[in-house]
Protein backbone atom coordinates (compact mmCIF):
# COMPACT_ATOMS: atom_id res chain seq x y z
CA UNK A 1 0.00 0.00 0.00
CA UNK A 2 1.61 3.20 -1.06
CA UNK A 3 1.40 6.45 1.47
CA UNK A 4 -1.44 8.38 0.82
CA UNK A 5 -2.50 11.74 2.11
CA UNK A 6 -5.57 14.49 1.59
CA UNK A 7 -3.88 17.08 -0.65
CA UNK A 8 -5.12 20.42 -1.44
CA UNK A 9 -3.99 22.52 -4.37
CA UNK A 10 -5.38 25.66 -5.27
CA UNK A 11 -5.78 27.34 -8.75
CA UNK A 12 -6.46 29.83 -11.33
CA UNK A 13 -8.11 29.98 -14.24
CA UNK A 14 -6.49 32.82 -15.66
CA UNK A 15 -9.12 33.35 -18.27
CA UNK A 16 -12.18 33.45 -16.62
CA UNK A 17 -10.89 34.11 -13.04
CA UNK A 18 -12.46 31.19 -11.47
CA UNK A 19 -10.34 29.21 -8.85
CA UNK A 20 -10.86 25.75 -7.57
CA UNK A 21 -9.29 23.67 -4.95
CA UNK A 22 -7.68 20.42 -6.05
CA UNK A 23 -7.54 17.79 -3.20
CA UNK A 24 -7.24 13.89 -2.68
CA UNK A 25 -9.46 11.70 -0.28
CA UNK A 26 -10.15 8.17 0.52
CA UNK A 27 -13.97 8.02 0.42
CA UNK A 28 -15.60 9.73 -2.88
CA UNK A 29 -19.53 9.91 -3.89
CA UNK A 30 -20.19 11.03 -7.32
CA UNK A 31 -17.88 8.74 -9.19
CA UNK A 32 -16.87 10.52 -12.97
CA UNK A 33 -13.90 7.52 -13.38
CA UNK A 34 -12.44 4.97 -10.69
CA UNK A 35 -11.01 6.86 -7.87
CA UNK A 36 -12.68 10.76 -8.80
CA UNK A 37 -15.62 12.40 -7.30
CA UNK A 38 -16.55 16.15 -8.52
CA UNK A 39 -18.07 18.21 -5.70
CA UNK A 40 -19.27 21.91 -7.03
CA UNK A 41 -20.57 25.18 -5.28
CA UNK A 42 -22.68 27.35 -7.15
CA UNK A 43 -20.73 28.52 -10.43
CA UNK A 44 -19.58 31.98 -9.82
CA UNK A 45 -15.86 33.61 -10.61
CA UNK A 46 -15.67 34.13 -6.61
CA UNK A 47 -17.01 31.22 -5.43
CA UNK A 48 -13.97 28.25 -5.07
CA UNK A 49 -14.86 24.94 -6.76
CA UNK A 50 -13.68 22.00 -4.79
CA UNK A 51 -12.35 18.69 -6.79
CA UNK A 52 -11.78 15.71 -4.90
CA UNK A 53 -10.00 13.17 -7.22
CA UNK A 54 -7.51 10.40 -6.87
CA UNK A 55 -4.79 9.32 -4.15
CA UNK A 56 -1.29 10.47 -4.72
CA UNK A 57 1.61 9.89 -3.34
CA UNK A 58 2.82 11.89 -0.34
CA UNK A 59 6.02 14.03 -0.84
CA UNK A 60 8.00 14.93 2.49
CA UNK A 61 10.91 16.67 0.72
CA UNK A 62 12.21 18.33 -2.70
CA UNK A 63 14.24 15.09 -3.30
CA UNK A 64 12.94 11.19 -3.72
CA UNK A 65 15.30 8.46 -3.78
CA UNK A 66 15.72 6.07 -6.62
CA UNK A 67 13.84 3.52 -3.83
CA UNK A 68 10.89 6.09 -3.23
CA UNK A 69 10.41 6.13 -7.21
CA UNK A 70 10.96 2.09 -7.18
CA UNK A 71 7.92 1.80 -4.73
CA UNK A 72 5.47 4.29 -6.24
CA UNK A 73 6.20 2.90 -10.22
CA UNK A 74 3.30 2.91 -11.57
CA UNK A 75 0.44 4.78 -9.24
CA UNK A 76 -1.99 6.25 -11.20
CA UNK A 77 -1.69 10.14 -10.06
CA UNK A 78 2.33 9.08 -10.50
CA UNK A 79 4.12 11.31 -13.17
CA UNK A 80 8.00 10.98 -14.22
CA UNK A 81 9.34 13.33 -16.23
CA UNK A 82 12.53 12.90 -17.82
CA UNK A 83 14.22 16.48 -18.17
CA UNK A 84 17.14 15.65 -19.94
CA UNK A 85 19.12 18.44 -22.38
CA UNK A 86 22.22 17.86 -24.20
CA UNK A 87 25.03 20.64 -24.24
CA UNK A 88 27.57 20.68 -26.73
CA UNK A 89 30.34 23.99 -26.27
CA UNK A 90 31.34 26.13 -23.78
CA UNK A 91 30.38 29.01 -22.96
CA UNK A 92 29.57 31.94 -25.44
CA UNK A 93 29.82 29.22 -27.95
CA UNK A 94 27.32 27.09 -25.94
CA UNK A 95 24.74 24.98 -27.59
CA UNK A 96 21.76 23.36 -26.20
CA UNK A 97 19.80 20.11 -28.07
CA UNK A 98 16.41 18.22 -26.77
CA UNK A 99 17.97 14.76 -25.62
CA UNK A 100 14.23 12.94 -26.76
CA UNK A 101 16.57 10.47 -28.96
CA UNK A 102 18.81 9.83 -26.40
CA UNK A 103 15.64 8.93 -24.17
CA UNK A 104 14.41 6.91 -26.70
CA UNK A 105 18.03 4.90 -27.41
CA UNK A 106 19.39 4.97 -23.97
CA UNK A 107 16.38 4.21 -22.36
CA UNK A 108 14.39 5.93 -19.34
CA UNK A 109 12.41 4.66 -16.24
CA UNK A 110 9.43 3.03 -17.17
CA UNK A 111 6.81 4.93 -17.58
CA UNK A 112 8.54 8.10 -17.82
CA UNK A 113 7.84 10.99 -19.91
CA UNK A 114 9.88 13.33 -21.61
CA UNK A 115 9.50 16.95 -21.08
CA UNK A 116 11.35 19.25 -23.52
CA UNK A 117 13.12 22.10 -21.90
CA UNK A 118 14.45 23.54 -24.63
CA UNK A 119 11.12 24.34 -26.20
CA UNK A 120 8.14 23.06 -24.69
CA UNK A 121 9.08 24.98 -21.12
CA UNK A 122 10.90 27.96 -22.54
CA UNK A 123 9.65 30.77 -23.93
CA UNK A 124 10.62 30.86 -27.92
CA UNK A 125 12.24 33.42 -29.57
CA UNK A 126 13.30 34.89 -26.27
CA UNK A 127 17.09 36.74 -26.47
CA UNK A 128 17.90 34.06 -23.88
CA UNK A 129 17.72 30.18 -23.91
CA UNK A 130 15.43 28.83 -21.52
CA UNK A 131 13.94 32.11 -20.74
CA UNK A 132 10.88 30.53 -18.40
CA UNK A 133 7.61 29.98 -20.16
CA UNK A 134 4.56 31.79 -19.65
CA UNK A 135 1.92 30.47 -17.54
CA UNK A 136 -0.35 29.52 -20.51
CA UNK A 137 2.48 27.80 -22.10
CA UNK A 138 3.50 25.66 -18.69
CA UNK A 139 0.06 24.74 -18.78
CA UNK A 140 -0.15 23.63 -22.35
CA UNK A 141 3.20 21.77 -21.42
CA UNK A 142 2.21 20.29 -18.36
CA UNK A 143 -1.04 19.28 -19.68
CA UNK A 144 0.66 17.40 -22.95
CA UNK A 145 2.65 15.18 -20.80
CA UNK A 146 -0.35 14.10 -18.89
CA UNK A 147 -0.21 16.11 -15.70
CA UNK A 148 -3.09 16.79 -13.78
CA UNK A 149 -4.00 19.17 -10.37
CA UNK A 150 -4.12 16.14 -8.49
CA UNK A 151 -0.84 14.67 -10.13
CA UNK A 152 2.53 13.51 -7.92
CA UNK A 153 5.33 14.54 -10.50
CA UNK A 154 9.23 13.31 -10.06
CA UNK A 155 11.58 14.62 -12.29
CA UNK A 156 15.29 13.32 -13.16
CA UNK A 157 17.98 14.00 -15.90
CA UNK A 158 20.65 12.14 -17.19
CA UNK A 159 23.29 14.67 -16.19
CA UNK A 160 24.47 16.01 -12.63
CA UNK A 161 20.82 17.26 -12.06
CA UNK A 162 20.55 20.94 -13.06
CA UNK A 163 17.83 20.26 -16.03
CA UNK A 164 15.49 18.03 -13.34
CA UNK A 165 16.19 20.83 -10.96
CA UNK A 166 15.58 23.87 -13.43
CA UNK A 167 11.80 21.92 -14.23
CA UNK A 168 11.18 21.29 -10.82
CA UNK A 169 11.60 25.51 -10.35
CA UNK A 170 9.38 26.28 -12.85
CA UNK A 171 6.66 23.97 -11.30
CA UNK A 172 6.93 25.67 -8.14
CA UNK A 173 7.12 28.97 -9.53
CA UNK A 174 3.63 28.18 -10.66
CA UNK A 175 2.63 27.32 -7.58
CA UNK A 176 2.62 23.38 -7.83
CA UNK A 177 4.24 21.97 -4.88
CA UNK A 178 3.49 18.45 -5.10
CA UNK A 179 6.67 18.05 -7.45
CA UNK A 180 10.45 16.19 -7.07
CA UNK A 181 13.87 15.71 -8.10
CA UNK A 182 15.04 12.24 -8.40
CA UNK A 183 18.29 11.78 -6.20
CA UNK A 184 20.89 10.96 -8.12
CA UNK A 185 18.74 10.96 -11.24
CA UNK A 186 18.78 8.74 -14.28
CA UNK A 187 22.67 7.91 -13.50
CA UNK A 188 21.97 6.14 -10.34
CA UNK A 189 18.68 4.04 -11.07
CA UNK A 190 20.72 2.62 -13.92
CA UNK A 191 23.82 2.15 -12.16
CA UNK A 192 21.42 0.01 -9.05
CA UNK A 193 20.17 -1.91 -12.25
CA UNK A 194 17.08 -0.98 -12.19
CA UNK A 195 14.64 -1.38 -15.11
CA UNK A 196 15.38 0.74 -18.18
CA UNK A 197 12.77 1.49 -20.95
CA UNK A 198 13.56 2.24 -24.95
CA UNK A 199 11.56 3.76 -27.62
CA UNK A 200 9.12 6.39 -27.51
CA UNK A 201 5.94 6.48 -24.63
CA UNK A 202 2.49 6.99 -25.40
CA UNK A 203 0.77 8.34 -22.86
CA UNK A 204 -2.75 10.67 -22.66
CA UNK A 205 -2.86 14.16 -22.24
CA UNK A 206 -4.82 16.08 -19.68
CA UNK A 207 -7.74 17.24 -21.06
CA UNK A 208 -7.56 20.17 -23.20
CA UNK A 209 -7.81 24.24 -21.25
CA UNK A 210 -10.77 26.19 -21.68
CA UNK A 211 -12.19 28.70 -19.39
CA UNK A 212 -14.69 26.77 -18.06
CA UNK A 213 -13.19 23.24 -17.62
CA UNK A 214 -12.78 22.05 -14.58
CA UNK A 215 -10.54 18.81 -15.13
CA UNK A 216 -7.94 20.80 -17.12
CA UNK A 217 -4.27 21.69 -15.83
CA UNK A 218 -4.03 24.63 -14.52
CA UNK A 219 -0.87 26.74 -13.03
CA UNK A 220 -1.25 28.25 -9.58
CA UNK A 221 -0.73 32.17 -9.07
CA UNK A 222 3.00 32.74 -9.86
CA UNK A 223 5.52 33.11 -7.20
CA UNK A 224 8.52 35.42 -7.26
CA UNK A 225 10.93 32.83 -7.56
CA UNK A 226 12.94 34.64 -10.42
CA UNK A 227 15.60 37.36 -10.40
CA UNK A 228 15.86 39.45 -13.32
CA UNK A 229 19.00 42.22 -14.49
CA UNK A 230 17.32 45.24 -12.12
CA UNK A 231 17.24 42.46 -9.11
CA UNK A 232 20.88 41.40 -9.49
CA UNK A 233 22.00 45.49 -10.13
CA UNK A 234 20.63 46.83 -7.05
CA UNK A 235 21.94 43.37 -5.01
CA UNK A 236 25.46 44.10 -6.83
CA UNK A 237 25.44 48.51 -5.60
CA UNK A 238 23.72 47.57 -2.51
CA UNK A 239 20.84 49.14 -3.24
CA UNK A 240 18.44 45.80 -2.43
CA UNK A 241 21.47 43.45 -0.61
CA UNK A 242 21.37 40.01 -1.15
CA UNK A 243 24.04 37.45 -1.55
CA UNK A 244 24.79 36.07 -5.08
CA UNK A 245 25.72 32.18 -5.58
CA UNK A 246 27.27 31.27 -8.72
CA UNK A 247 26.50 28.08 -9.54
CA UNK A 248 28.45 26.84 -12.68
CA UNK A 249 31.16 24.48 -12.67
CA UNK A 250 34.58 25.99 -14.47
CA UNK A 251 34.17 23.43 -17.03
CA UNK A 252 31.05 24.79 -17.91
CA UNK A 253 32.77 28.50 -19.02
CA UNK A 254 35.98 27.32 -20.68
CA UNK A 255 38.76 28.93 -20.34
CA UNK A 256 38.24 32.56 -21.57
CA UNK A 257 35.08 33.82 -20.55
CA UNK A 258 33.94 37.28 -19.22
CA UNK A 259 33.65 38.14 -15.70
CA UNK A 260 31.16 36.80 -13.32
CA UNK A 261 29.06 39.21 -11.42
CA UNK A 262 30.65 41.46 -8.91
CA UNK A 263 30.73 40.14 -5.61
CA UNK A 264 29.48 36.91 -6.53
CA UNK A 265 30.31 33.54 -4.12
CA UNK A 266 31.15 30.17 -6.26
CA UNK A 267 29.36 27.49 -4.80
CA UNK A 268 29.05 25.24 -8.29
CA UNK A 269 27.07 22.30 -8.57
CA UNK A 270 29.81 19.30 -9.03
CA UNK A 271 30.67 20.20 -5.03
CA UNK A 272 27.12 19.80 -3.79
CA UNK A 273 26.68 16.03 -4.89
CA UNK A 274 28.42 13.04 -4.42
CA UNK A 275 31.05 11.95 -7.08
CA UNK A 276 30.13 8.50 -6.52
CA UNK A 277 26.66 8.35 -6.55
CA UNK A 278 25.77 11.67 -8.21
CA UNK A 279 23.25 12.06 -4.74
CA UNK A 280 22.53 15.19 -3.37
CA UNK A 281 25.24 16.01 -0.27
CA UNK A 282 23.22 15.88 2.98
CA UNK A 283 22.90 17.32 6.56
CA UNK A 284 26.50 19.02 7.87
CA UNK A 285 28.34 18.66 4.37
CA UNK A 286 25.52 20.17 2.50
CA UNK A 287 25.13 23.42 5.03
CA UNK A 288 29.22 23.31 4.90
CA UNK A 289 28.56 23.80 1.26
CA UNK A 290 26.59 27.06 1.79
CA UNK A 291 28.24 28.11 5.03
CA UNK A 292 29.65 31.62 3.40
CA UNK A 293 25.92 32.88 2.59
CA UNK A 294 23.08 30.57 4.34
CA UNK A 295 23.20 33.33 7.10
CA UNK A 296 21.91 36.20 4.47
CA UNK A 297 18.47 37.34 4.46
CA UNK A 298 17.87 36.48 0.75
CA UNK A 299 20.00 34.66 -2.14
CA UNK A 300 20.21 34.87 -5.93
CA UNK A 301 21.84 31.88 -8.05
CA UNK A 302 22.91 32.00 -11.10
CA UNK A 303 25.13 30.07 -13.60
CA UNK A 304 25.31 30.18 -17.28
CA UNK A 305 21.58 30.45 -18.23
CA UNK A 306 20.02 29.42 -15.27
CA UNK A 307 19.68 25.66 -15.45
CA UNK A 308 22.23 24.89 -12.49
CA UNK A 309 21.39 27.87 -10.59
CA UNK A 310 18.25 25.41 -10.03
CA UNK A 311 20.29 23.08 -8.37
CA UNK A 312 21.83 25.74 -5.77
CA UNK A 313 18.37 26.75 -5.42
CA UNK A 314 16.78 23.13 -4.59
CA UNK A 315 19.95 22.45 -2.17
CA UNK A 316 19.10 25.88 -0.42
CA UNK A 317 15.61 24.93 0.10
CA UNK A 318 16.20 21.31 1.28
CA UNK A 319 18.63 23.48 3.81
CA UNK A 320 15.22 25.01 4.97
CA UNK A 321 15.92 28.39 3.17
CA UNK A 322 12.69 30.27 1.96
CA UNK A 323 13.81 33.25 0.35
CA UNK A 324 15.87 32.29 -2.50
CA UNK A 325 14.99 33.42 -6.33
CA UNK A 326 17.34 32.12 -9.89
CA UNK A 327 18.49 34.69 -11.84
CA UNK A 328 16.31 33.69 -15.21
CA UNK A 329 19.12 34.06 -18.04
CA UNK A 330 22.26 34.13 -15.73
CA UNK A 331 25.22 35.23 -17.13
CA UNK A 332 24.18 35.49 -20.44
CA UNK A 333 21.34 37.78 -19.85
CA UNK A 334 23.89 39.81 -17.35
CA UNK A 335 26.58 40.07 -20.51
CA UNK A 336 23.53 41.32 -22.31
CA UNK A 337 23.10 43.79 -20.34
CA UNK A 338 26.43 44.93 -19.03
CA UNK A 339 28.62 45.31 -22.35
CA UNK A 340 31.71 46.38 -20.87
CA UNK A 341 31.71 42.86 -19.35
CA UNK A 342 31.96 41.32 -22.52
CA UNK A 343 34.50 43.82 -23.50
CA UNK A 344 36.92 43.52 -19.78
Amino acid sequence: MHPQSLRVHVATNHRSNNSWIVGTCARTSHHTRPGCAVCRFPCHPSVVRIIVCGMAPVLTSPLVSTQWLADHLGGDELVVLDASVHTVGTGLETMWHSAVDSYEQRGHVPGARFADLVDAFSTPGAEVPFTRPSAERFEAAAGDLGVTNTSTVVVYDDSVGEWSARLWWIFRSFGFDSVAVLDGGFTKWRDEGRPVRVGALRHSPSPAKAPDDDSAFLAGEERPLWADHARVRRAVTGEQPAALVFAAPAAALGDDHPPIIPGSTPITVDTLVDPDTNAYLRGPKLAEAFAAVVGEDEIVTYCGVGSAACVDALALTVLGHDKVTVYDGSLLDWWRHEPEALAS
